[in-house]
């Protein structure tokens, strides 16, 4: 009968194992990065900075904000890189009332700002003795509080209110007092296709109250919009390079991740 060999066969030689790392594995892993990096800032998010105090008490400076660019659909400026022969949008979804919105200023497309949609087309938009009134109604606020805020390198008391636009999310407002410049301003329709901004702070902003030949915003068109204002990814107040010791106590601990309306 056949029988099977215990007897131990020599083992296999196995083919030498490349050597990993080196300048070509390094080069491939930082172009996968970068292009992981331009995929997600085009299609999905992108952080922006909040430099001024334009949108207190919602965004404060040194805010970091993730503005979700499939929102309201793509357009040239929702793009990481510019491509100037798309018009229109893509996917396009409007903005609601009430939503924070980073986009591009009509008047120069290479600086980007940040403020909330109040009026929508067709919305009639004034200021009434420092109210909002929108399509003819005057919009309700509650007080909150008085607080203080830096304005214009000066610390002036503030009131806070609590704003609640029709169909939108009730958010803060700071007035200074209710006779400020722009304080009263007549009755304005919003174009078809175009969004009416305001900031949150309400007499430190340059927004759509203020004329694009006066250096303001005016009406904004539905291509400028880059994306919803979702999320604060982190905020730090302002610290000197030099002052590393304070740099952990910069950072504000109770702004990570915290969701915006």
């Amino acid at each position: 009968m056949r029988v099977k060999s215990t007897a131990a066969t020599p083992p296999r030689r196995q083919p030498a194992e490349r050597k990993s790392g080196g300048i070509g594995d390094m080069l491939k892993t930082v172009v996968l990065a970068l292009l992981a990096t331009f995929f997600i800032r085009t299609v999905a998010a992108e952080p922006y900075s909040v430099p001024s105090g334009s949108m207190l008490p919602t965004l404060l400076i040194g805010d970091t904000l993730i503005a979700s660019k499939f929102a309201y659909g793509y357009s040239r400026y929702s793009l990481a890189v510019g491509v100037p022969d798309i018009n229109g949008r893509l996917f396009a979804t409007p903005p609601r009332r009430g939503d924070v919105i980073v986009f591009r200023l009509p008047r120069d497309p290479s600086i980007t700002y940040v403020k909330r949609v109040i009026g929508l087309p067709g919305d009639r938009i004034a200021m009434r003795e420092g109210r909002l009134v929108l399509n003819g109604e005057v919009v309700p606020r509650r007080f909150v509080r008085q607080t203080e805020i830096d304005f214009g390198g000066r610390t002036l008391p503030v009131m806070e209110y609590a704003e609640t636009l029709p169909d939108g999310p009730t958010h803060a407002i700071l007035k200074l007092s209710d006779d400020q410049r722009l304080d009263n301003l007549p009755e304005v329709t919003v174009p078809a296709g175009h969004y009416f901004m305001m900031g949150d702070n309400r007499d430190d902003s340059l927004d759509s109250r203020v004329d694009p030949a006066s250096g303001g915003v005016g009406f904004v068109p539905f291509d400028n919009l880059v994306g919803r204002a979702d999320v604060l990814l982190f905020s730090r107040a302002e610290t000197s390079w030099w002052d590393i010791w304070r740099l952990p106590a910069s950072y504000r601990g109770d702004r990570f991740l915290k969701a915006l309306r």
